[in-house]
């Protein structure tokens, strides 16, 4: 009696499942985008009132609505209406309950230090990142590809970093950070890469001649370390383009990929080197080979390698590659002409 019992349990509680599943599939209109925002935000009780009201109580919002009205997203005004395409609670949410409790009278309210009820709108900072990102995804998901196309595979997204940990959009009218300041927002996370960067030979980010940016993609890559470039060496001709070739002979082994000599961020040898000349060279190829002669038979004794300890660019100029061969050389390289 009770396996029986428990099976029709079972059964009843598939059908249940079943039957939910099935009235999840069904079509339903869309709705307006303040609907979804409101679920995002999770405030279905409060309802949107605009900038205007939200900030007329309260002169304390005055500099940030200042800031707000010169941003890229503030002189972005829908034709139809001629309202903003995105105010305070397009990232706040519906802001009704907020300023209930405020008097009319802003003068009243800046003397008393009367301020909007924070707790009634979307606890941002508190949200996981992965939810903060999206606050933005739900517009930028759209007007910003393929910038963001990569975003959530990225490997900032997969590190819970998100975009209000780089886009502080009340620090001012400018809602990105500048090329000055990027370095030091990216050392906050990466304080290996400005150890290299304070080393003897480094790129010029300290001297501000170049950015984080100019070559790596903070939204997203499909390459390693968010390169910007198909491939690494892709990444580095961009500046470099003396080395880029094709060049009749070829560094073969390291075509694609710079890094296996030179170290992006910095380094204690010339060039961004990642070893000095020659211990750099020898990894990959040994000594020169001398033919000596016999003193007593006179015949070729065994060869016995040499190791020069001079730089390899004294005689090998031309490292990254080279058109002409060196006259006399029955294995043509890259020798200094």
């Amino acid at each position: 009696m009770f396996r029986c019992l428990g099976l029709l349990l079972v059964v009843g509680g598939g059908a249940l499942v079943i039957g939910a599943c099935a009235e999840l599939k069904q079509s339903r209109p869309l709705l307006a985008m303040k609907e979804y925002e409101r679920m995002i935000v999770g405030r279905l009780d409060a309802e949107y009132v605009g900038t205007d009201n939200c900030v007329k109580k309260c002169h304390a919002h005055d500099r940030i609505t200042h800031d707000f009205l010169h941003s890229v997203h503030g002189e972005q005004i829908t034709h139809e209406t001629g309202l903003p395409l995105v105010n305070c609670e397009s990232c706040h949410g519906p802001g009704s309950l907020a300023i209930a409790g405020l008097p009319d009278d802003p003068e009243l309210n800046d003397r008393e230090k009367k301020k909007c009820d924070t707790t009634k709108l979307l606890d941002f900072k508190n949200l996981p990142p992965q939810a903060q990102s999206l606050i933005c995804l739900k517009c930028h998901s759209a007007a910003s590809i393929p910038a963001i196309a990569l975003w959530n595979a990225s490997a900032h997204a997969l590190n819970d970093v998100s975009c209000s940990d780089c886009h502080v959009l009340h620090q001012g009218p400018q809602q990105k950070v500048s090329q000055e300041q990027m370095a030091e927002l990216c050392y906050g996370c990466h304080p290996e890469v400005k150890a290299a960067n304070n080393l003897f030979s480094h790129h010029p980010l300290r001297e501000k001649k170049m950015a984080c940016s100019d070559c790596h993609d903070a939204h997203g890559s499909q390459q390693d370390k968010l390169l910007r470039g198909i491939t690494p060496k892709d990444t580095c001709i961009r500046c470099h383009m003396e080395k880029q070739g094709p060049f009749v002979f070829e560094h073969a082994d390291v075509t694609e990929n710079c890094a296996t000599c030179h170290a992006a961020h910095g380094s204690v040898n010339n060039n961004l080197l990642t070893a000095a000349l020659p211990f750099l060279c020898l990894q990959c190829h040994s000594g020169h080979t001398l033919q000596n002669t016999d003193a007593v038979s006179g015949l070729p004794a065994p060869q016995i390698k040499q190791l020069f300890v001079n730089r390899c660019t004294d005689c090998h100029s031309q490292v990254h590659g080279s058109d002409i061969p060196f006259p006399g050389i029955t294995r043509p390289g890259t020798l200094r002409q």
